[in-house]
């Protein structure tokens, strides 16, 4: 019996294979333009364009460094990365993913290991730097749940914790068409590969 397709064709011409990817077939671009298009808050959010995941990786990166000031390159690079694999996968709610159960962990997993060393870094994150890119995400989470999803602060303190306001002084979300936040993804990830270098 021939395996069904599990393979994807990017605008870039690769083919990726969701279920056993490869960082050959890896592009920036496809990361960027599929994630600039994919909604946080499953698209439930206030305003005239989708919060997307492009938008909220370069937050959560912005948020790794105040964290981290003495992080090297790499590391934010894997901030910015962190929710990558939505960009062939999709973004869902956390509750959902749980009631999913570990076969979507287990596709994220192996779509981020391949993204990982496609661009340099180790397949599985040290345990420490997992750790602070997920307290930036938390952080970032709750900005996005106060400013444009809906929830008041006491909920969102309940869910995600609340930030210290030094961390989030003079950070807003922005709002804009997703080829803005594609191109916005794109050079981010460059100069942050180019720092590396």
């Amino acid at each position: 019996m021939p395996q069904p397709r599990a393979w994807q064709k990017m605008l870039s011409g690769r083919r990726l294979d969701l279920l056993d990817p490869t960082p050959v077939d890896i592009e920036i671009e496809d990361i960027a333009h599929g994630l600039s298009f994919v909604a946080r808050w499953n698209g439930q959010t206030l305003g005239d364009y989708a919060y997307s995941v492009a938008e909220h990786s370069l937050l959560v990166e912005d948020l790794f460094a105040r964290l981290t000031p003495r992080a090297p390159a790499k590391w934010r690079l894997a901030a910015l990365l962190h929710d990558a694999p939505e960009y062939v996968i999709g973004d869902m709610i956390s509750p959902v993913k749980a009631a999913v159960g570990p076969s979507y962990g287990e596709l994220d997993a192996r779509l981020t290991a391949a993204i990982h060393i496609r661009f340099g870094l180790p397949a599985t994150l040290p345990a420490t730097v997992k750790k602070q890119i997920k307290k930036a995400d938390k952080i970032s989470a709750w900005m996005e749940a106060t400013q444009i999803a809906g929830f008041d602060e006491s909920e969102a303190n309940r869910f995600f914790g609340r930030p210290d306001p030094a961390l989030i002084q003079g950070l807003s979300l922005l709002l804009r068409p997703p080829l803005e936040t594609r191109a916005a993804y794109t050079a981010r990830t460059a100069a942050l590969l180019e720092e590396i270098a």
